[in-house]
């Protein structure tokens, strides 16, 4: 079993603006450190067989320039890769949803790794995606990368698990509670919205990634 406790709070959350090559931007934010050198966890965020392992099969030129498809999931093209430090690519989910994210690592020490992940969708996409769902689309959106970042600890932790099926267990769903919890006081921090839409947001990612049986 993971201990959720730790896993939510090993986590800094924050939103913001960004600038994109595209025009203005939304990012979300996300900090943790990891127990192990800054090779370790590059390797772990670039090596394919490794990333099958904690996030999804991945195909493609992954080179500089080149592009990648994640299996069932995001595609897009590796824009800039600095070993051991910083790689950025796009991040596509389909047509007229391109958006950016923005890996950088840096030593802590020796045997520690701080990462950071930054995903940055154009302006316009992401209020249009408030307007449909609320704030809880963006609750879904800092919940799919804590999920895939614990699941990045328990990879480098050396545990044994099952990527594809991972996210269905009872520890995963009950971490996805609490995550859902923690961005949305990321968001109401950042927006200043009202308790009740925050609770109503928190109330939509949950039945996203923990829905009741």
């Amino acid at each position: 079993m993971i201990d959720i406790v730790h896993q939510i709070n090993a986590t800094h959350r924050d939103l913001g603006d960004m600038p994109m090559s595209s025009g203005a931007g939304r990012s979300i934010f996300l900090r943790r450190t990891y127990p192990t050198g800054i090779e370790d966890v590059w390797e772990a965020c670039t090596d394919p067989k490794r990333i099958s392992r904690w996030l999804a099969p991945v195909s493609g030129d992954l080179r500089l320039g080149g592009s990648y498809q994640l299996e069932g999931n995001a595609g897009g093209e590796i824009v800039t890769c600095q070993r051991p430090t910083l790689l950025r690519i796009t991040w596509s989910m389909g047509p007229g949803m391109d958006t950016e994210l923005e890996l950088r690592l840096a030593s802590d020490g020796d045997d520690s790794t701080i990462l950071e992940l930054e995903h940055t969708s154009p302006a316009d996409i992401t209020d249009a995606m408030v307007r449909e769902y609320g704030p809880g689309g963006t609750i879904g959106i800092g919940g799919g990368w804590d999920l895939a970042l614990t699941a990045l600890d328990l990879h480098i932790g050396g545990a044994a698990f099952d990527v594809a099926t991972w996210e269905d267990t009872p520890e995963a769903k009950a971490f996805a509670r609490e995550s859902c919890g923690a961005w949305g006081a990321a968001i109401q921090q950042a927006w200043g919205i009202s308790d009740d839409d925050i609770d109503a947001a928190v109330a939509f990612g949950i039945s996203h990634f923990a829905p009741e049986a």
